[in-house]
């Protein structure tokens, strides 16, 4: 029978004993390491199909929204709102249910839904416009105390002059003349020239031009 000689045997003994000591331990480490790279592949694939499942729904409610029935869109939005809200098109979903509703004189759904971007939308460009369109709905309803902290709410400067526009909007219909005066001038100021809204916004100043 082959022998080992006394070096190779003490090599042998060794290694034994380091396995018996660290053996369990690195078979853990590599198989945790093993299991992570197979994990972050399923979880990979699983957002990747969500992604893809939203986008077909977002597809399908916007086949249905041509349709002008509130209900059916409403209806068609909720999927998406409820299966799929951390992806982008849930907030997308909710605006165009928002719409349909204010469209059939659902204010009070329009409202929820404008609400619910702003509660679970990523983007800030989009919680900037949904913040608008709610102030004006609250406008509308004679809110102006809930319209005016949301304009003064944070926003991007791109949408400065917008919500300048609707703070004079909010000022007039509360009497403030001189404040609403400022508010546009401050929109004209921000919204270029070339835009036709820069004339309407002039429109709305001149009109208080001999207001008290």
């Amino acid at each position: 029978m082959a022998t080992y000689d006394l070096e190779e045997q003490e090599k042998i003994d060794e290694l034994k004993s380091w396995w018996e000591s660290y053996g369990t331990v690195t078979i853990v480490v590599v198989a945790t390491f093993i299991a992570g790279i197979v994990g972050t592949q399923v979880w990979n694939h699983y957002q990747k199909q969500k992604i893809e499942q939203a986008a077909e729904l977002y597809v399908s409610l916007q086949q249905v929204e041509e349709s002008r029935d509130p209900k059916k869109i409403g209806d068609a939005a909720s999927l998406l709102m409820e299966g799929f809200p951390a992806s982008g098109y849930a907030p997308r979903a909710a605006l165009i249910s928002a719409r349909a509703s204010f469209d059939a004189g659902d204010m009070q759904n329009a409202r929820s839904r404008l609400q619910w971007v702003l509660d679970h939308a990523k983007e800030d460009e989009l919680k900037d416009l949904v913040r608008l369109r709610l102030a004006g709905l609250l406008l509308d309803e004679k809110k102006y105390d809930e319209a005016l902290k949301l304009i003064e709410s944070k926003h991007s400067e791109s949408f400065s002059g917008l919500y300048a526009d609707r703070k004079g909007d909010i000022l007039t219909a509360t009497g403030k003349i001189a404040e609403a005066r400022v508010a546009y001038q401050m929109a004209i100021d921000r919204i270029s020239v070339k835009s036709a809204y820069n004339n309407i916004i002039q429109m709305k100043l001149d009109a208080l031009a001999e207001a008290k």
